[in-house]
């Protein structure tokens, strides 16, 4: 199990974290998500044989918000 933690870039409404959260909870592998509005981070608990950061970011890139950095 991963923990990882997506620095994007500033989220503008309550809306953008949730249409995140409800999208990456779906991905297969993903085991917890949480979105933290006020300092526009995602952290994510996923299993890596199953799925990775890069699709991840992909994931939420493909929502039309940019990932600025992975921890």
């Amino acid at each position: 199990m991963a923990n990882k933690t997506f620095q994007l870039e500033t989220l503008t409404c309550p809306s953008c974290a949730a249409k995140i959260e409800t999208v990456l909870k779906k991905m297969k592998g993903v085991k917890e998500v949480e979105v933290l509005f006020s300092s526009s981070r995602t952290k994510v608990s996923f299993d890596e044989e199953v799925t990775n950061q890069d699709e991840i970011k992909k994931t939420i890139e493909d929502l039309g918000y940019d990932v600025l950095g992975v921890k």
